[in-house]
């Protein structure tokens, strides 16, 4: 009977230990934001959405003046003359209105540039976590910066600098 209360105590005193998962977090926006390649992806993307949004405005004005023409010369064109103005005008603003989703909509060239820029960073930053995960022996990491919500965080779980370490980042704090 003694080893069977023993055998019980013994497993009563491992099940915690066992079902207990060591966690932490990281910011990630923080930890993008150290990244100089990160940095130079934003600009390139910002770069050329400025460029797409100058041709599409471009575009735009070159339609406006169709429109503003056509309504200066109405009164002098004929009926077919009106129609083939008006529908030279609509054809205009579909070709915008497919470019503008051609670029910006789901799927657009803005959005594909945007993930073949932004990825090999963030895979970076994932392959970071992941070792710290497992130098820390981590089951979990959250992301503090995405749509988690945690009203608390202990400090002592904060992994962000351990990555920022990682990655070759971490700047010397006490030369401040």
């Amino acid at each position: 009977m003694a080893r069977i209360w023993l055998s019980l105590l013994c497993i009563v005193m491992v099940l915690p230990v066992t079902f207990a998962q060591k966690f932490g977090y990281v910011d990630m926006t923080y930890i993008l934001k150290q990244m100089p390649e990160y940095s130079q992806a934003q600009a390139e993307i910002e770069k050329l959405a400025k460029g797409w949004e100058d041709e599409i405005q471009q575009m735009y004005e070159e339609i406006e003046k169709m429109e503003a023409t056509y309504q200066a010369e109405e009164i002098l064109l004929t009926v077919d003359m009106k129609n083939d103005r008006r529908a030279e005008i609509d054809r205009k603003m579909n070709e915008l209105k497919e470019y503008q989703k051609q670029i910006f909509g789901f799927d657009g060239l803005y959005f594909l540039k945007k993930k073949e820029l932004i990825k090999p960073v963030q895979d970076l930053v994932f392959e970071s976590v992941e070792r710290v995960a497992k130098n820390n022996r981590l089951q979990i990491v959250f992301d503090k910066s995405g749509d988690l919500i945690m009203i608390y965080t202990d400090p002592v779980h904060d992994y962000t600098d351990f990555v920022l370490e990682e990655l070759g980042l971490l700047k010397d704090q006490t030369s401040n």
